[in-house]
């Protein structure tokens, strides 16, 4: 039986329903709280040549429906979508006041990357998978999230409640808002104020390893593992092994929170063209040209290294409990299971990173969606692949 929701839960509950205050934080984060340079490094940005194809009437067929580019661009309130074939950008659209060298917002499709850190990490043996978090960050221990393992949380494995509260995925998405964003507290709010109180407040509810529960917790976790391991801020860490490596026109940014800790499980904004960029890298197997930016390993086992048991099959976190659990989840990246090998990093909001390695496509999508149960989501993942078969 779910426990009640109480009276006083209620005012964590309110929707994001106007996208253009949504488009407000989506594209001008760095204005509204303090933020932290990821370095696109000194050497010259790498060329995305153009082959322009014309996909405006292309028909996409969504759930027995047919519709249009243009009206998939209206129903998930598109600020960019960019997509790359075989290298060349194909189609790049621009709308909502978003540019070419504006940063947006990429929200948990963040997670991804760093995923992608910690399993570099991992192949060069300066990261235990199997080892307890405590073991790396000591003040976790006792936690829901330092007593699981690396794996644990590259998995998305642990079950925990935050300060006794039982747990509920929305509210608590709003609460961690409410940490890194004082302009999102509710008035008379006593809560965390830092990314590290939020995570000591956490206990296990289950044991971590055997279940999948989409949590940001474990990927704040995670990002301090890596703090540690490597002695370099989260920004330093990804400007470092990926960002000035991959020819990024642009610095992207992460926003901080009070103690100046980056929001790593989404506060990051990127261009949708260095985003593409550093899709293009892994669909190129790690590889820019003849630099290998992260091992060629790490890059193909993101679809064929998923571990048995509950990573093969999950959910995407909007999705009703019992629609079927066709996904698969590793190292923080979604999988669709589809024929072409393709891996997606995802957002709310509509934040997208679609790599297909069979249809040798890289697909971007930046959007200002609403969230809401009368809004249903633009299903953008069936229309990059239509898109894809085309090309």
């Amino acid at each position: 039986m779910n426990d009640p929701t109480r009276l006083g839960d209620l005012r964590w509950t309110r929707g994001y329903t106007d996208p253009a205050w949504i488009r407000r934080f989506t594209s001008a984060g760095r204005e509204l709280a303090p933020s932290r340079r990821v370095w696109r490094g000194p050497e010259p940005a790498r060329d995305l040549p153009g082959r322009p194809a014309d996909l405006h009437a292309l028909d996409i067929e969504l759930g027995g429906t047919t519709t249009k580019l243009e009206d998939l661009f209206a129903a998930a309130e598109t600020d960019a979508f960019l997509v790359l074939h075989g290298g060349a950008v194909v189609h790049e659209t621009y709308r909502h006041g978003t540019e070419a060298h504006t940063p947006h917002f990429n929200a948990s499709a963040a997670k991804s990357y760093l995923g992608l850190m910690a399993a570099t990490l991992a192949h060069q043996g300066l990261l235990d998978r199997s080892a307890p978090v405590h073991g790396y960050v000591p003040e976790l221990a006792g936690t829901a999230f330092g007593d699981a393992t690396v794996q644990d949380l590259l998995h998305m494995g642990t079950e925990v409640g935050y300060a006794g509260r039982p747990f509920d995925k929305a509210m608590e998405a709003q609460r961690y808002h409410a940490v890194v964003a004082p302009q999102l507290r509710p008035f008379g709010y006593n809560g965390p104020t830092t990314i590290r109180e939020h995570l000591l407040t956490a206990r296990a509810t289950g044991r971590p390893g055997t279940g999948f529960r989409y949590e940001n917790g474990n990927v704040e976790a995670l990002a301090e593992v890596l703090r540690r391991v490597t002695g370099l801020t989260t920004s330093a860490l990804l400007s470092e092994m990926i960002w000035s490596k991959i020819g990024a026109e642009e610095d992207a940014y992460y926003v901080l929170d009070g103690e100046g800790v980056e929001a790593a499980c989404g506060g990051f904004s990127a261009t949708a063209r260095d985003v593409a960029r550093l899709g293009e890298m892994l669909r190129c197997g790690g590889a820019v040209g003849d630099r290998q930016v992260v091992p060629e390993e790490v890059a193909t086992t993101i679809t064929s290294g998923v571990p048995d048991g509950y990573p093969r099959r999950v959910r995407f976190p909007a999705a009703p409990p019992d629609s079927p659990a066709t996904l698969s989840y590793h190292d923080l990246w979604w999988i669709p299971n589809d024929p072409y090998g393709s891996y997606l990093a995802s957002g709310i909001h509509g934040q997208r990173l679609l790599v297909s390695p069979g249809l040798d496509m890289v697909a971007v999508h930046f959007g200002s969606q609403v969230v809401s149960p009368a809004v249903p989501p633009a299903p953008l993942l069936q229309a990059f692949l239509r898109i894809g078969t085309h090309l």
